[in-house]
């Protein structure tokens, strides 16, 4: 796959991940959190193994992936939707999205400081102009920044787990299908969150039969698409271009919930938004490394015609 397909096929992910966020608020009005969320999950991951087993791309995992597999659970799956759902719970919509707006960099500073990917200055530029779209649509809806509030630490803690993990999965790709990685992760990752809702939420399950069709059938679009699809497109898309790279598209995300929430939820879209998505998309275009190998396409084109020239 050609690097223009994978940037369009992230975007049709983020567009399915920010319709996604209306879907996530109506389960959780109907069941606890974290029930839900381990069983959302553990769905996506048994989808994941379907998939794969038709394509015949399941093995088993060596002792060093298998260690991959449980930090990246852990962090990309445990920690980050744990404590997103606790966050969100105890501060404002505001700060929770600016503080989520800092995955991608984030994501860059750790591929730096580890995997020693020293990003461009347009690639820098991206990063920025991306964190200030994500700022600005967030903002717009008034609420400014209150003082820091225990959810604050908890969403920078989820994001923190999640961009960390994109550094694992991008050594793990190395051997491992990031594919089959995701299958391996989330699975796992339900496990614990399951395991943990016991506790917290111990009258969960009780909630499960109450709920209409309509919502189920919610539930198995949400898990089959935004979380088994788009992890498994997602992570193998990590493995070919980059964890830094990958992540300048989550600014999409903030856009397209914006989106899916004037749609489903009837919320309204207004100017700060559409001014917020210009930044995002020059975010998008600069911090991929688009606008980069377009730059450096045409100084190559014009050096091979002024190398032909002086060969006539």
């Amino acid at each position: 796959m050609k690097k223009w397909q994978t940037y369009l096929t992230l975007v049709f992910i983020m567009l399915i991940w920010g319709f996604n966020v209306p879907a996530l608020k109506t389960l959780v009005s109907e069941f606890t959190p974290v029930t839900i969320t381990s069983l959302r999950i553990f769905t996506a991951g048994i989808t994941v193994f379907i998939v794969l087993g038709f394509m015949g791309k399941i093995r088993r995992p060596t002792a060093k992936e298998l260690s991959f597999i449980i930090a990246g659970g852990l962090l990309n799956v445990v920690s980050h939707h744990y404590f997103l759902s606790v966050g969100l719970t105890g501060t404002s919509s505001t700060n929770g999205g600016l503080i989520l707006g800092t995955g991608p960099l984030l994501t860059a500073l750790m591929a730096t400081v580890i995997l020693r990917n020293r990003p461009t200055v347009i690639k820098v530029i991206g990063f920025l102009s991306g964190s200030v779209g994500v700022t600005i649509i967030v903002l717009s809806g008034g609420e400014g920044i209150g003082g820091l509030k225990e959810g604050d630490l908890f969403i920078f803690i989820s994001i923190f787990s999640q961009a960390l993990s994109f550094i694992i999965i991008s050594r793990a790709a190395k051997t491992l299908d990031p594919r089959l990685l995701t299958g391996y992760m989330l699975v796992f990752g339900s496990i614990v969150l399951f395991a943990i809702s016991l506790i917290t939420e111990p009258n969960g399950l009780k909630q499960l039969g109450n709920a209409p069709g309509s919502i189920w059938l919610l539930f198995f679009a949400s898990a089959i698409l935004a979380t088994a699809v788009g992890h498994m497109i997602y992570n193998h898309s990590i493995g070919k271009i980059g964890a830094a790279e990958t992540s300048i598209f989550l600014n999409l995300n903030t856009f397209f919930s914006l989106i899916g929430a004037a749609i489903f939820l009837n919320e309204m879209v207004t100017l700060y938004h559409l001014v917020g998505l210009v930044f995002i998309v020059i975010g998008v275009v600069c911090g991929s490394g688009t606008l980069e190998e377009f730059v450096m396409r045409r100084k190559q084109k014009r050096f091979l015609e002024e190398k032909q020239r002086h060969q006539m």
